[in-house]
């Protein structure tokens, strides 16, 4: 063996060597798992009332505000519901000030012995029933309103449309799921790690993420929390570790990382479900 080749060689065994140092050292002080996804608040908003569909306002990934309206729906009929609704309540409230001036004249007049007990009895109970009539009337009014005010679909917070599944003329019952929407700009990935693992780990301690979808970039964050389960243990059909065939199999922790540091555009590329690799400091 000349002496190129020797060097060669032994110039390969160092490269090996150091790479096995750095990967030892790196073990020691991170815990890493590639079993990550990346999370956000999710909800699926729906109409607290139903109709058919007026007007639609947004489209798919659309970034909305709080408050901005999504669709409307068709608002004749719970128009004309408050309307009368109101009109009732105008009727009875005059019917309850004549009824009140009535029972206080003739409480009145009973003081002076000018009137009978029966009379401002009979004036007391239409007093009294007219009250609770006006009472009842009122609570309709505001339910109308708030019928009316639901033919708007309104953004619940900032954030922005995954999915929509409405159209301008579809008929939608109350609660029916219509937008699947992505609330506000909080990102935190989920990364579950092995039972063996999760000694080391604690909340509070600094953790890098990768995302497989964003080459180049490392995102910082911190150890938000643990599970107090792992995650088959609430999975639909759980292990059942009590038969005779039993097969030890390590399990995973869920852990949660909350990212800081986002910058409007982060939030933008970090979507709801993607990879991640991720590696908690424990040193």
């Amino acid at each position: 063996m000349n002496t190129k080749t020797k060097l060669t060689a032994a110039l390969a065994v160092i490269a090996v060597g150091g790479a096995l140092v750095a990967y030892s050292y790196h073990s020691y002080l991170y815990v890493s798992t590639n079993n990550a996804t990346v999370e956000a608040k999710m909800t699926l908003l729906s109409s607290e009332v139903g109709g058919t569909i007026e007007s639609v306002s947004v489209e798919d990934n659309q970034v909305v505000t709080e408050g901005q309206i999504l669709a409307t729906l068709r608002p004749t009929n719970y128009r004309n519901a408050l309307n009368l609704s109101k009109a009732e309540y105008a009727s009875l409230a005059v019917q309850h000030h004549n009824a009140q001036v009535n029972y206080e004249r003739n409480a009145a007049l009973f003081k002076e012995g000018a009137e009978t007990k029966e009379r401002l009895d009979a004036a007391q109970a239409l007093f009294n029933s007219l009250t609770q009539k006006l009472k009842a009337a009122d609570a309709g009014v505001k339910q109308s309103e708030e019928n009316f005010s639901q033919t708007e679909i309104k953004a619940p917070a900032s954030g922005r449309v995954a999915k929509k599944s409405f159209e301008i003329g579809m008929s939608v019952n109350p609660g029916q799921p219509l937008v699947g929407f992505v609330v506000g700009d909080d990102r935190w990935v989920v990364a579950n790690f092995k039972e063996t693992e999760i000694s080391g780990i604690q909340p509070g301690q600094l953790a890098k993420v990768n995302v497989d979808a964003i080459s180049g970039k490392t995102f910082i964050g911190v150890v938000d929390s643990i599970s107090p389960s792992t995650g088959a243990a609430f999975s639909l059909l759980p292990p059942d570790n009590a038969v005779g065939n039993f097969t030890k199999v390590v399990q995973r922790v869920p852990v949660k990382i909350k990212l800081t540091h986002l910058s409007p555009a982060d939030v933008q590329l970090l979507q709801a479900g993607l990879s991640a690799d991720v590696s908690v400091k424990r040193h």
